[in-house]
């Protein structure tokens, strides 16, 4: 009999979990410092850093109707692995064509498609993991508890790239490849009962399930659309690469250390979070967080102190965390299990389209007006994106609970 105590037995599949997302962050963060880094060092071009995302969002659209559908028919995490293991490649070619100075425009956007389509399976797997590995009434803090794995390696990871770009891009490279090979083992090693695959066979039916739940949800439609076109507008991850060199006049460590500044505040809030979760006026606080996100970025596209910049993309890092964490603990307990895998692949369609096609829109209209006009009307735009959806969804805008559960 097991002398190991209970407890810990209960949260050491959490435990995996929790350091499995911690390893496959840190590889995917300091790819893309590296990645942003490098396109813009061989073009000096900000509409190359705006494809770069494009093409890493295009897998999400091309293949959305498929990775729930294999999030919910096969292991979770056998799935997760094996899509963590193309992202190890994607590192490893970016390794051999660093030391043979064969690293193009070109092939970023290849590899980009590559690390796009390989994270388009992932995110709804480990998703729709989370609520097996632990029960109903703790999911809220689990949900804190992850984002601040993926927070605490958004953090150091992308302050560690920039660093060690200054030595060259191989050692950047590499150590991402090391921890997607971590991330891998960490994954395999969670309990194979973690989930019961289904065996239903692809439709278009099945395939489509996924966006009709959410259509049928009014509330759940509103809050993952909420976050979708806040984000698109307000984003401006991408244009980072040219304020660090053309605007606050730093390096690639300035880079790394912008690219941390939204991850401390983030963490720092999923810290509070997780010892304090959000239990009422839920939709209040949801709203409020997605208002001081666009003030925050307004703040940061007119700033020209680096210390300033930090401070205020910690803010927006703190107010994009609670958003998150509210939508996230919303869709997943209104989402039946059985389901979860494909509203998850619909709710990263617009997580990334948010994420990756923002950057591609900071990048074009950066191009258009310039790179503090784009990031200040991208502000702006949030903020009216926040006030008009409080209009059109007056119940999310009004919602206390995550979740009320049903009277049997």
């Amino acid at each position: 009999m097991s002398t190991e105590p209970l407890y810990l037995r209960r949260h050491r599949p959490f435990v995996a979990f929790w350091f499995a997302r911690v390893c496959t962050a840190s590889g995917f963060q300091m790819l893309t410092v590296a990645i942003g880094w490098h396109m813009y060092s061989l073009t000096h071009d900000v509409l190359d850093l705006g494809l770069v995302g494009l093409v890493e969002f295009l897998p999400r659209v091309l293949f959305m109707l498929h990775t729930g559908h294999v999030a919910d028919r096969y292991d979770r995490r056998k799935v997760a692995a094996l899509c963590q293991t193309g992202q190890a490649l994607t590192a490893l070619a970016l390794v051999v064509g660093s030391l043979n100075e064969q690293v193009t425009r070109e092939l970023i956007f290849i590899l980009a498609f590559v690390l796009g389509a390989c994270r388009a399976f992932e995110m709804p797997a480990t998703q729709a993991l989370l609520p097996n590995i632990v029960p109903a009434s703790l999911f809220p803090r689990a949900v804190a508890a992850s984002a601040s794995a993926m927070q605490g390696a958004t953090i150091v990871s992308p302050a560690l790239g920039g660093l060690l770009y200054a030595f060259g891009s191989f050692w950047v490279y590499a150590p991402s490849m090391a921890l997607y090979l971590a991330a891998i083992t960490l994954m395999l090693s969670l309990p194979a009962r973690a989930q019961k695959p289904r065996q239903e066979k692809a439709s278009l039916n099945s395939l489509l399930a996924g966006i009709r739940f959410i259509r049928s949800r009014r509330d759940v439609f509103g809050a993952i659309s909420l976050d979708l076109f806040a984000v698109l507008l307000g984003g401006a991850t991408a244009l980072l690469p040219v304020f660090a060199r053309d605007i606050l006049l730093t390096g690639p460590w300035g880079l790394g250390l912008l690219r941390s500044a939204p991850a401390v505040g983030a963490l720092l809030m999923s810290f509070w979070l997780a010892r304090f979760p959000i239990e009422r006026n839920v939709g209040r606080t949801m709203f409020t967080a997605v208002g001081v996100f666009g003030v925050a970025t307004i703040a940061f596209g007119l700033s020209t102190s680096f210390w300033f910049s930090l401070a205020v993309l910690a803010v927006l890092g703190a107010a994009d965390m609670i958003s998150m964490v509210i939508r996230g603990a919303f869709v997943q307990l209104e989402t039946p299990d059985e389901m979860r895998g494909r509203v998850s692949a619909v709710n990263g369609l617009f997580i990334g389209a948010s994420n990756q096609l923002g950057e591609f829109e900071s990048g074009v209209t950066a191009a258009w007006f310039g790179t503090v006009p784009a990031v200040v009307l991208g502000g702006t735009g949030t903020l009216v994106i926040a006030g008009l959806w409080i209009k059109l969804f007056p119940t999310l805008a009004r919602r206390d609970h995550l979740h009320t559960p049903k009277i049997e």
